[in-house]
């Protein structure tokens, strides 16, 4: 798996603290160094490879922009900010995306996922194969995170504060609103039939108006999800 280094510049502890916590959730992304300021960041660039750096703009001595404006070739960069005013200037500057805090975990993930789109683009402009990768999440179960491979996933059921998602061989408790869960998987092999569920289309195998069949399970179609559930199945994506 290709793994991207990267690097948070951030000068407050706890805004810090999240971001390693999430950093070290995502299978593809590698923490070389959290920098407190601009300064020790560029020294942190000039020494080592990155790919990737996760930026605040209010920072002591050189602001976030600022130190990015002035970078010949920046790495890629996500900016992490308590103010949204800057998003513009951000996105002027190409940045990947623009994270306002607090940042919720299901916000931080649909952002680092954008790189596979940067990761193709590369591949495909340098003349190299681009090989497809399965992709994973490590979900909260416990005290434990959990990887799931997205296409081992069957179904995802909505229990109030958690969803169960449930494979072939097992399933799995965590923490989620299945609306976060939507968001996710918003760009991959899912659809939401119902207020309570979410399937993946190429594990149904059978359905008719009111329900859908996976795995000998039968799973109702919402009434506010019926038109779109049966044009996807009908068209076949």
């Amino acid at each position: 798996m290709l793994k991207y280094n990267c690097i948070i510049v951030e000068d407050e502890p706890l805004a810090a603290e999240v971001l390693v916590d999430y950093i070290q959730q995502v299978p593809f992304l590698k923490l070389e160094e959290v920098c407190t300021d601009a300064i020790f960041a560029m020294q942190i660039l000039q020494d080592s490879k990155i790919d990737l750096m996760f930026l605040d703009i209010h920072l002591p001595k050189l602001k976030g922009l600022d130190f990015l404006e002035s970078l010949k070739t920046p790495p890629h960069v996500i900016i992490t900010s308590a103010y949204k005013d800057y998003a513009l200037e951000g996105f002027e500057l190409n940045v990947i995306d623009y994270l306002l805090k607090p940042i919720r975990f299901n916000r931080f993930l649909k952002a680092v996922n954008k790189l596979d789109q940067h990761k193709e683009l590369y591949f495909q402009a340098s003349g190299n194969p681009v090989v497809a990768e399965r992709k994973s999440f490590f979900f909260n179960v416990g005290k434990k995170r959990v990887k799931i491979f997205l296409d081992e996933i069957l179904y995802i059921e909505s229990l109030r504060e958690y969803v169960r998602i449930t494979t072939k061989d097992k399933s799995i408790l965590t923490k989620f609103q299945l609306n976060e869960i939507e968001e996710l998987l918003s760009k991959n092999n899912f659809v939401r039939i119902h207020r309570s569920f979410i399937a993946a289309k190429d594990k149904i195998t059978a359905f008719t108006a009111t329900d859908v069949e996976i795995n000998n399970k039968s799973i109702p179609i919402g009434r506010s999800y019926k038109e779109l559930v049966l044009s996807v199945l009908r068209t076949g994506y």
